[in-house]
């Protein structure tokens, strides 16, 4: 008997790689699956009110945390209180707003190319890619990991604040680790990635790495043309598989108007208009009409990674 073992394993393997990831989670092969995930709580109290809203009350069943940011305990209280919210850690190497600004978690000393003049976070992708090492960058993760986990949160996924850890291999690398590390599901998508990272994903990920089938977000034409419009038609076009659109929910309250002031993208008035969207009833109303099923990052860490 022992001799059949490796062939009955090596059968299951390959068995459970032909599968859809929608099929690896109990679900049939034309499933269209989605995750509604709004990103950058803790930024701001009114980020976190219209988040913590849109989940209770809207469509809005998923969220990520940046730890360096100063309304973390905001979210940390509200979990606390709801203990099956779906919430991952948004790993933040950037503080892009003008006056809102944050540094790193670990301490300054070990992480100092990935700090301006001033001791905070760099505004931009690229001055982070010009001045930070792959091992500065890891130490910075582990701490925000870390400190998550000191305060309770029950991570449920990892992402990456405006993308940073994905444009660079090496980052890249870094956060496959320590998802396989941490036992947490990573925001991978193989199409996406290549598309707009130019990276293959193939060459760095195994049939155990969760990677979804795509990603959606809004860009500065998709608002000009109206949010509404952009995600009736995501959703009205929704193709079978595990997808995730990204968005920023918010209220146009002064609290946000002044941390994005002077800042042209992704301000008051866009999180706001997501938010509109996500809590309201057209949303509901599409979903129950392309037949499209809600999924969380903690069912797929529960079902295909922490176990695994």
């Amino acid at each position: 008997m022992k001799l059949f073992l490796p062939f009955l394993l090596s059968i299951v393997v390959s068995v459970n790689a032909q599968k859809t990831l929608q099929e690896r989670l109990g679900y049939s092969k034309d499933a269209k699956l989605l995750i509604l995930h709004a990103d950058d709580l803790g930024m701001s109290h009114s980020e976190n009110a219209a988040t913590f809203y849109g989940m209770e009350h809207g469509s809005m069943n998923s969220a990520s945390i940046m730890m360096p940011t100063p309304w973390v305990t905001e979210a940390v209280n509200y979990q606390r209180d709801h203990p099956r919210a779906d919430f991952g850690l948004h790993l933040t190497l950037t503080s892009e707003w003008n006056y809102l600004k944050w540094g790193s978690v670990a301490p300054s000393s070990n992480v100092s190319g990935l700090l301006n003049k001033n001791g905070f976070l760099f505004s931009s992708v690229d001055s982070v890619y010009k001045s930070a090492t792959a091992a500065e960058v890891e130490k910075e993760l582990r701490a925000q990991i870390e400190k998550a986990k000191a305060l309770g949160i029950d991570i449920t996924h990892l992402d990456s604040h405006m993308g940073t850890l994905f444009g660079r291999t090496d980052y890249l690398k870094v956060l496959i680790k320590l998802g396989r590390e941490y036992k947490l599901p990573v925001l991978l998508c193989k199409p996406i990635f290549k598309l707009a990272f130019q990276v293959d994903l193939d060459s760095l990920t195994t049939d155990k790495d969760v990677t979804i089938d795509m990603i959606y977000m809004a860009y500065p034409q998709d608002y000009k043309n109206g949010m509404e419009n952009f995600y009736t038609g995501i959703l009205k076009s929704l193709k079978p598989g595990v997808s995730e659109i990204i968005f920023h929910a918010g209220y146009n309250d002064s609290e946000l108007q002044a941390a994005a002031i002077d800042h042209p993208d992704y301000g008051a008035e866009w999180r706001q208009a997501d938010f509109n969207f996500f809590s309201g009833d057209k949303c509901k109303a599409l979903l129950k009409e392309q037949n499209i099923q809600l999924i969380t990052w903690r069912e797929i860490r529960d079902k295909l990674v922490r176990n695994n």
